[in-house]
């Protein structure tokens, strides 16, 4: 193994190019990119301040191996089978370890981010606590941009010396700039010059595969690939296993992305972790995430084998979820995980499952109390081994079980009526609450909004007598009566955007509303109730109408 050092700007020309030695790739077993705009961000004024980045690892190999092209221009719901290279045998370097780094600066200096570029402000670079942003990095809408934001990569890749990029920037400034400001943009931009074009800033160990043969095989590099990542936060132990699974399976990773896919089209969010957890547990491997389970020589063959009945049961679960439980949103699931005992039934008893008695019952209860929060994988096994010894989805035991492990089944009146606003729990109950409607349209921004019947900016104005100042100078309604769930309701995007209800009092906007508008969103039908004036009386009026709402799963003493 040896170690090699090339300038950041050189390192991005290698991504996705032939030309240099077969070009830098990402292997299969590569997870997908996880990096938000704010930690590309960080990761820039790192650089700039002279942090270290950490060493790479890639592996220089001319094996058949898949492997996938680094994304320029990133956006949301990407689906990595779109990025990926035919099977070859050339020479090629494959990125084991630093694949969020690398992909950080090839979005930065080559591409976007959810079409925005990435954009410095010559003008920052003022001391800063290490924890504080010292330069100034921004993903920014180019047509929007105005200095002293400059495009990044314009400066980068331009051919001109350091000062003649600063005296560029300085005469289209299109602003007065003192003395200061100048010298500062010079600074800034010989400093960029200097971390990204000149010092050898990249350090990458090469395992070579191609003049050492021998040295490193393909089952060798996968345990580095595992030793590598086990000991940071880079990846996560779902991925470990998936790196193992993808080594005897070249087919995982589509079929895992297809699987997710097809499930989150409805609006969920069931993520690969999840669903290699799933898999240990139907093959009674236990839910704990150990990397022996997949180096046993067994467990990734029954994977393997069993996959497509293992996708089934858990779509079968998912088409549940939508059509009986009316929880159509990820938002109205807090946790996946009280699924999986679903799922394993479901698995070993395909003609069994559709006849559990109560199962919404099972789901909204573990949901709503959080059953299943903390770390359950010993609760998961225990559900699982008496559904495997009973062969029965019997719901009274599995609560018993859960009970027992020490955890909260029961919903009550309080636990509904202190939900508020920005609560876990809020669009879960809204979610069984307005049935009718759409919680998954077609776009993001349709989505259906939480808004204040009476509004935050009115209730704030009540003031009450204040007995340390004798004066009326203290708030009437604390935050917690205003977000209470009494006060909220639910509207589609149309009334919660422009001409919508924004600060309008129910009053008013009540006023010209039907009789079942007002049932879908349990509005006391009591005008006098709309005033502000009679605010706490309006409150007390809907608490008893989302009693009535939600009375079929208060409190039973029987499940």
């Amino acid at each position: 193994m040896k170690s090699l050092k090339e300038t950041i700007r050189k390192i991005v020309t290698y991504l996705n190019n032939e030309e240099y030695q077969g070009g830098f790739w990402l292997p299969n077993i590569q997870r997908p990119f996880v990096w938000s705009e704010e930690q590309i961000e960080r990761l820039f004024d790192s650089i700039m301040r002279e942090y270290p980045i950490s060493t790479l690892l890639v592996w220089r190999t001319n094996a058949k191996i898949k492997c996938r092209k680094f994304i320029d221009n990133y956006k949301q719901n990407l689906k990595l089978t779109d990025f990926y290279v035919p099977e070859n045998s050339q020479t090629k370097l494959l990125v084991l370890d630093g694949q969020q780094r690398l992909q950080a600066m090839y979005i930065g200096l080559k591409g976007s981010y959810d079409k925005k570029e990435l954009f410095f402000n010559v003008l920052s670079g003022e001391l800063a606590a290490p924890e504080d942003i010292r330069y100034n990095f921004k993903f920014l809408n180019p047509d929007t941009v105005k200095f002293p934001w400059v495009k990044f990569k314009d400066i980068i890749f331009s051919y001109q010396t350091y000062d003649e990029i600063a005296e560029s920037i300085i005469e289209n400034s299109d602003e007065e700039l003192s003395k200061d400001d100048k010298r500062r943009i010079r600074q800034n931009i010989a400093l960029t010059m200097r971390q990204f074009c000149t010092v050898d800033f990249v350090i990458y160990q090469e395992l070579d595969s191609v003049d050492k043969p021998n040295a490193y095989q393909e089952d060798d590099v996968v345990e580095i690939f595992i030793r590598a990542n086990s000991g940071g936060t880079q990846l996560g132990k779902s991925d470990l296993l998936f790196s193992l699974l993808t080594s005897s399976w070249d087919d995982a990773d589509e079929e895992l992305e297809n699987l997710i896919d097809e499930l989150n089209r409805c609006g969920y969010s069931f993520t690969r972790d999840l669903i290699l957890k799933t898999c240990i547990t139907i093959l009674d491997k236990g839910a704990q995430y150990d990397v022996k389970k997949f180096r046993d020589g067994v467990t990734k063959e029954e994977i393997i084998k069993n996959w497509d009945n293992i996708a089934n049961a858990i779509k079968d679960v998912k088409d549940f979820l939508l059509g009986k439980t009316f929880l159509r949103t990820d938002k109205g699931i807090p946790s996946y995980l009280s699924l999986i005992p679903i799922i394993y039934f479901r698995y070993h008893h395909p003609h069994k499952w559709s006849n559990i008695k109560d199962l919404n019952t099972y789901i909204l209860r573990t949901l709503l109390t959080g059953a299943f929060s903390g770390s359950p994988d010993k609760l998961i096994d225990k559900l699982t081994r008496n559904i495997k010894e009973t062969g029965e989805f019997e719901i009274k035991q599995l609560f018993n079980l859960i009970r027992a492990d020490g955890r909260n089944l029961e919903i009550t009146e309080s636990s509904i009526l202190t939900q508020h606003y920005s609560s876990k729990y809020i669009h879960l109950y809204f979610n069984l609450w307005y049935k009718d409607f759409n919680y998954h349209p077609a776009y993001n921004a349709n989505l259906p909004q939480i808004d204040h019947i009476f509004p935050q900016s009115q209730l704030r104005k009540i003031k009450k007598i204040n007995p340390t100042t004798n004066r009326k100078d203290t708030l009437k309604y604390l935050q917690f009566d205003r977000d209470q769930i009494a006060n909220c309701m639910l509207l589609t995007a149309e009334e919660n955007g422009a001409g919508g209800k924004k600060d309008i009092l129910p009053e008013d906007w009540f006023n010209d509303k039907n009789d079942n508008y007002l049932d879908i969103h349990l509005i006391p039908k009591d005008k006098e109730l709309w005033k502000l004036d009679n605010y706490e009386q309006f409150i007390e009026a809907r608490k008893k109408l989302i009693l009535e709402k939600f009375s079929f799963m208060i409190q039973k003493t029987d499940i």
